[in-house]
């Protein structure tokens, strides 16, 4: 399981034009989850942890040292299969590594789950739709974060 992880004062995911998911005022976390073929329940969880207590945020010292509970942030979920995609072999992306939708849905819903879980608020895209994503990335703040 892979995910861009951006740190930012606002995101927000349309369909159709409609708002579907956004980060709240205080900004927070916009994750690009890709599930990719062998990931389990389990990854699923680690990952929910993992964006969790993942500690990007400035302290007062204006260190990365705080989680997004800290700073009152809340995390945006975007499910994004092209994060498996391999363009070693040529231009055109392969992306046999990317798990079925039918595999990957249950997967992101986990990571989800584990976030509301710990009181956090979490929003998310809308699955198998064409989605267009507005972020605004702090820092800029971006990593990579690999679980499995």
């Amino acid at each position: 399981m892979i995910a861009v992880v951006q740190r930012c004062s606002r995101g927000e995911v349309r369909v159709g034009g409609d708002r579907v998911g956004a980060l709240g005022e205080r900004g927070g976390l916009v994750v690009l989850l890709g599930v990719e073929t062998g990931d389990t329940i389990d990854h699923a969880r680690k990952m929910g942890d993992k964006l969790i207590k993942l500690r990007i945020f400035e302290d007062g010292d204006g260190k990365m040292n705080l989680a997004v509970a800290e700073v009152g942030g809340s995390i945006l979920v975007i499910s994004q299969f092209t994060l498996a995609g391999d363009c070693s072999g040529g231009n055109r992306p392969s992306f046999v590594r990317a798990a079925r939708p039918e595999a990957a849905e249950p997967l992101v819903n986990e990571v989800v789950a584990r976030i509301a879980e710990s009181g956090l608020v979490v929003e998310t895209g809308r699955f198998r739709t064409e989605m267009k994503v507005d972020i605004l990335n702090d820092g800029p703040v971006t990593l990579i974060v690999r679980v499995g």
